[in-house]
């Protein structure tokens, strides 16, 4: 039975690590589930104290991430406009042009938003970077906490043998 569990738990990790880069997926909670997953439901443990402090920095780095797209966004002139076209470019870019349309994707629909809020074209490029380099660091912070799960899990193989 820990076999098909453990391969459940791979699987929400691989889910966390996705949810990294997509905004529609919850990264950092698919992650922590997948721990839980993990403690709960196979014959290996995970200590009170680190299943805690996981759930702090999930809950911690999701509302980073939302902070950080919002700030990078208005750090460079945009409003809500500029920050919806990034997250519609991002889906976008992934479903037309895969591989680079995560990176492309959120820079256009940036700058097509801060366009849309009469935005002269150069404060529109600003405000795409902005956006851009917001995402990039929320993505950076989910993916880093993705991989600690990974790690925690990991080591917990580790005590076993």
């Amino acid at each position: 039975m820990d076999f098909l569990l453990i391969i459940f738990v791979i699987f929400l990790l691989l889910v966390g690590l996705i949810g990294s880069f997509i905004p529609a997926i919850p990264g950092p909670s698919v992650s922590y589930i997948s721990l839980l997953v993990f403690h709960f439901f196979t014959s290996y443990e995970i200590s009170t104290a680190n299943l805690l402090i996981c759930a702090l920095i999930a809950i911690l780095v999701t509302i980073f991430d939302f902070w950080i797209q919002i700030h990078g966004v208005k750090k460079f002139g945009g409003g809500k406009k500029a920050v919806n076209g990034s997250i519609v470019g991002l889906i976008l870019g992934l479903l037309f042009i895969p591989g680079v349309g995560i990176i492309i994707g959120p820079l256009l629909g940036a700058f097509a938003g801060a366009q849309m809020e009469a935005k002269k074209f150069n404060d529109a490029i600003k405000i795409a970077f902005g956006a851009f380099a917001g995402f990039i660091v929320g993505a950076f912070s989910k993916l880093s906490f993705s991989i600690y799960i990974i790690y925690i899990i990991i080591n917990s193989f580790h005590h076993i043998w």
